[in-house]
């Protein structure tokens, strides 16, 4: 079965680090693009940083300088290292994978056929 699931969220205060977890299974990880996706309630959900089948790795403007996506072939893992965290940061963190070619951009959350649950962060001031 097709999953992944994602851990590592929870509370911190300005300027703090959190480092996001998402295991895959049923598929290899160095396979599929795959991405970091949040979300605010109310509001469409945000690309965050993604990691290509190739390894090729983008960001968001927003968390440049700030975050970085990994992965880990052995692990079958995909990780999101948030430094420096802001208020602005607030939200549920999904991890995405397997592109399905509907000519979007890497951000773009229809592109991704496979979610997690979400795991919540939030960083207060």
């Amino acid at each position: 079965q097709v999953q992944l699931a994602e851990s590592g969220g929870g509370s911190v205060q300005t300027g703090g680090s959190l480092r996001l977890s998402c295991l895959a299974s049923g598929f290899t990880v160095s396979d599929l693009d795959m991405a970091w996706f949040r979300q605010v309630p109310g509001n469409k959900r945000e690309g965050v940083a993604g990691y290509g089948y190739n390894a090729l790795i983008r960001y968001a403007e927003s968390v440049k300088g700030r975050f970085t996506i990994s992965r880990d072939n052995v692990k079958n893992a995909l990780y999101l290292q948030m430094n420096n965290l802001k208020p602005d940061d607030t939200a549920m963190y999904y991890c995405a994978a397997e592109r399905n070619g509907h000519n979007g951009q890497w951000y773009d959350d229809y592109e991704y056929n496979i979610w997690g649950q979400g795991t919540q962060v939030t960083v207060s001031s």
